[in-house]
This record gives C-alpha cells, sequence and structure tokens, in this order.
C-alpha cells in the first residue's frame, strides 16, 4: 500500500510564501493498493493535481470515498480531469449526507449559478455504489470506517493490507462530544497499533480553547491518541488556514519531543501537499 497527499490544507485553499513546504490544497489523499486500485478519498482542491497524475499515468479506473462534504472536501470534483475521458470508470461511494446522495452532492457542486457544467455533461463512467460503506474491500485493501467527531455523517477510514494499517481521521474533534461522535476509547481502539495514522490536528492548545466546539482537534489531544493507540507513525493534517511552514515545523517538533519524553517509538510528521509513505 502506497499513500501519497495532494491535499492536506483545512478549511479553504492558500498560497503564498509562507506555505511552500507544507503546500495549500486541500484534503485529497492516494491509496494504491498492491492488487493495482487506486483509492481517492475526499475531492478538495488537491484533487485537480491528482487528475493530471493519473492521466500522464494511464490510470483508468478509480474509486472514491468521502470523509464528509464540506467545501474543503468536495470543492476540487469539477475539475478532476479524468471526469472528462470516455475511457474513466470512477466507482464513488453512494452514502447520504443530511438526506443528499452522494449523486446530489455532485449535481449541487455542478449545477447553475456555481458552475457551468452539469455532471451529465462529463463523459467518464461515474457510478455510485452504496456497498462502499461499512466494511468492505478494494481489491486487496480492507477498508473499515468509523463516524468521526464533527458533522452528522462524517467518518473516517482504516485501511488494512498485508497486515500493514493506515489510519485517516480527519475533522475530528477529540475534546467535544458531537451528536454522532464516539467515545475516546472507541477511537484508541480504531487507531490501535495502526502503522501510519493521519489526524486532524487543526488547533494549537491555545487556539483550541477559544474553538472547542468548532469540529478539529488541538496538538494535544492528537498526541495523546496516538500515544493511546500505539500508532508507529502519526502524521498533522487538516493543516490551519493560517499556519505557515515554520508554525507548521514547531507542531512537528511538538509531537516528537512528547514522544520521546514518554518513551514511545510513535515519530511525528507534518503531512504536506505531496507527502507520500509506503507501508
Amino acid at each position: 500500500m502506497r499513500i501519497k497527499c495532494w491535499g492536506s490544507r483545512g478549511s479553504i485553499s492558500v498560497s503564498g510564501s509562507q506555505y511552500i513546504r507544507y503546500g495549500g490544497d486541500t484534503t485529497c489523499l492516494e491509496v494504491r493498493a498492491e492488487s493495482g486500485d487506486i483509492i481517492i478519498v475526499d475531492a478538495g482542491t488537491g484533487i485537480r493535481r491528482l487528475g493530471k497524475s493519473l492521466v500522464r499515468r494511464k490510470k483508468k479506473e478509480y474509486f472514491l470515498l468521502f470523509t464528509h462534504t464540506h467545501w474543503d472536501h468536495i470543492l476540487g470534483i469539477p475539475f478532476f480531469s479524468p471526469l472528462l475521458c470516455n475511457k474513466t470508470r470512477v466507482v464513488v461511494q453512494d452514502r447520504t449526507f443530511l438526506g443528499l446522495t452522494t449523486r446530489d452532492v455532485f449535481k449541487e457542486v455542478m449545477k447553475d449559478p456555481f458552475f457551468p457544467v452539469r455532471i451529465e455533461d462529463y463523459h467518464a463512467d461515474i457510478r455510485f455504489d452504496p456497498k462502499l460503506n461499512g466494511s468492505f474491500s478494494i481489491g486487496s485493501v480492507a477498508v473499515d470506517s468509523i463516524p468521526t467527531s464533527h458533522s452528522r455523517d462524517s467518518l473516517g477510514y482504516r485501511f488494512t493490507e498485508n497486515g500493514k494499517t493506515f489510519v485517516f481521521l480527519t475533522d475530528n474533534e477529540l475534546g467535544y462530544a458531537h451528536p454522532q461522535s464516539r467515545s475516546l476509547q472507541e477511537y484508541v481502539d480504531f487507531v490501535k497499533d495502526a502503522d501510519i495514522l493521519f489526524h486532524d490536528a487543526e488547533y494549537t492548545d491555545e487556539e483550541y480553547a477559544c474553538k472547542k466546539g468548532w469540529g478539529h482537534s488541538s496538538i494535544s489531544q492528537v498526541l495523546d491518541l496516538a500515544l493511546k493507540g500505539g500508532v508507529g507513525t502519526l502524521g498533522l493534517i487538516h493543516l490551519n488556514q493560517d499556519r505557515g511552514d515554520d508554525q507548521m515545523d514547531a507542531m512537528v517538533d511538538q509531537g516528537n519531543r512528547f514522544f520521546r519524553a514518554n518513551q514511545a517509538a510513535t515519530r511525528c510528521v507534518g503531512v504536506s501537499c505531496d507527502f507520500e509513505i509506503s507501508l
């Protein structure tokens, strides 16, 4: 399994000299299975670059999952260039978001007066599959999901292949119980012994004091989860829109000092747009 991040920023895409190393695109991940299957998670602005890469690699079929449908996770859909090709097949997770099906979400993103091209105008074979829910498999990868502590119908994912595990929990507030939240112990169990965990680390501890209930975690909450779960590598993701490169480096340093102080083997990294790792 190979994981590549095409967008790690939260809330809105950004640009500027302070964002060079970590990048400015919003959430989009690519998980490549040993079976050759390609799993895409979320369609933030990072999916635009991913689409161009898939075209260059002559990849024609992929699976698309969603954590939830806030703008920073769906805004790139119309700019996913493989949708323009009639040889492309995209199998999309079909579920509901506050009563809207995934097909409805696509139609809402691509309609007047917000966008000039309708979903019906794209040439790709777009299929909406309700079987991509709960626990399921895509090629050689087993996928499990859990509701995250955020808005209704938001999910996190656990990907397992050949005994190796990658967990993705973005937009997950560990310090506040939203209506669909699970207990801290359930999240610890979900990430247990994961080789890699990407987790929302939107806020510093100082910022979180006045942002509690906004649907995102503080760095200390995430470090505690990773320690209790015994994960191998913790990747900080959903980078705050105002968090520059040097500030992100400081958060990563805080994480590694925390793990050393607790005599844990876990390492902390910042997930940049283009971060890539293999299991």
